[in-house]
C-alpha cells in the first residue's frame, strides 16, 4: 500500500476526547488531526513523537488530516489508522503474501455470520474447500519486542472469539487474523494482563478449531505491505 499523494510530517504535542490530536508542522504550524483510533493507543500517542498523516481533498471535512502512523522517538514505525488493517490484508490477500490462506477465488468483505449478530471481515470461497471466515485485529501495544492483544478490555473482541468457534464447530474453517502494525514487534501474544478473559477465550478458541495467525507488515512513511509470519504464544 503506497501513500499516494505521500504523507507529511509533525510532532505531535497532545491527542485529546480520543478523536483529535494537536500537532506542530516543521514550519511552527499548529495542525488539529482526526485520529481514526479509538483504543488506548499505549505508546502509540508520546508528546514529541513524529507524526506522519494524510490530507483529503474533502473540503466539508472539519479535520481535513489524518493521523495515519507515529514514528517514536526511538525509531520505531507504528500504524495508528485502525482502518488500515483491513486495507493491508485484502491486498495480502490479493497478492498471495499469506500462504495459509491461498487458493480461494472468491474473497467477501463484511459478511453477516453468528448467533450475536457479527460481520466478519472477509470470507474466502472455493468449489474444493469449506468456506473461510477471517476475523482481522490490529495490534500496536508493544513491550519491548512482544506484542499484545487487546489493549483495552473488548467485549466486542471476546463477542468475535465465540463467533468463530460457532465456526469452527459448524465445520468450516475459522481463522483470527492479528495484523502487527509495530515495527518492533517480533512475537504476538494474547494480553492476557489487560483482558484475562480475551486470552482465555483466544486459548479455548485455538483448542476448538479456530486458527490465529500473526503477519507483520513492514512499515515507512512511504507505503506498507503486510508479509512476515511471526510466532503466536498463547
Amino acid at each position: 500500500m503506497k501513500f499516494s499523494p505521500a504523507l507529511q510530517h509533525a510532532t505531535l504535542i497532545q491527542r485529546y476526547k480520543r478523536f483529535l490530536a494537536d500537532v506542530v508542522t516543521p514550519e511552527g504550524e499548529q495542525l488539529t488531526l482526526h485520529c481514526p483510533n479509538t483504543g488506548a493507543m499505549t505508546g502509540c500517542a508520546t508528546p514529541g513523537d513524529t507524526v506522519w498523516y494524510s490530507t483529503s481533498d474533502n473540503t466539508k471535512r472539519k479535520y481535513p488530516h489524518t493521523w495515519e502512523m507515529t514514528q517514536t522517538q526511538q525509531g520505531a514505525f507504528i500504524c495508528v489508522n485502525t482502518l488500515r488493517a483491513n486495507q493491508l490484508v485484502k491486498e495480502a490477500l490479493i497478492e498471495g503474501n499469506i500462504p495459509e490462506l491461498v487458493g480461494y477465488s472468491v474473497q467477501k468483505s463484511e459478511v453477516k455470520y453468528g448467533e450475536e449478530g457479527s460481520r466478519i471481515d472477509f470470507m474466502l470461497q472455493a468449489e474444493d474447500r469449506p468456506e473461510c471466515y477471517i476475523e482481522v485485529k490490529s495490534v500496536t501495544l508493544a513491550e519491548h519486542d512482544n506484542g499484545y492483544f487487546p489493549d483495552a478490555v473488548t467485549l466486542r473482541g471476546q463477542k468475535h472469539l465465540r463467533e468463530l468457534m460457532s465456526v469452527a464447530a459448524a465445520g468450516k474453517r475459522a481463522v483470527l487474523l492479528f495484523a502487527v502494525l509495530h515495527s518492533a514487534i517480533e512475537r504476538f501474544s494474547p494480553a492476557r494482563h489487560i483482558d484475562p478473559k480475551y486470552a482465555q477465550l483466544l486459548n479455548e478458541a485455538q483448542k476448538q478449531g479456530v486458527e490465529v495467525f500473526a503477519y507483520k507488515a513492514e512499515l515507512s512513511a512511504d507505503n506498507m505491505t503486510l508479509r512476515s509470519s511471526l510466532p503466536v504464544v498463547l
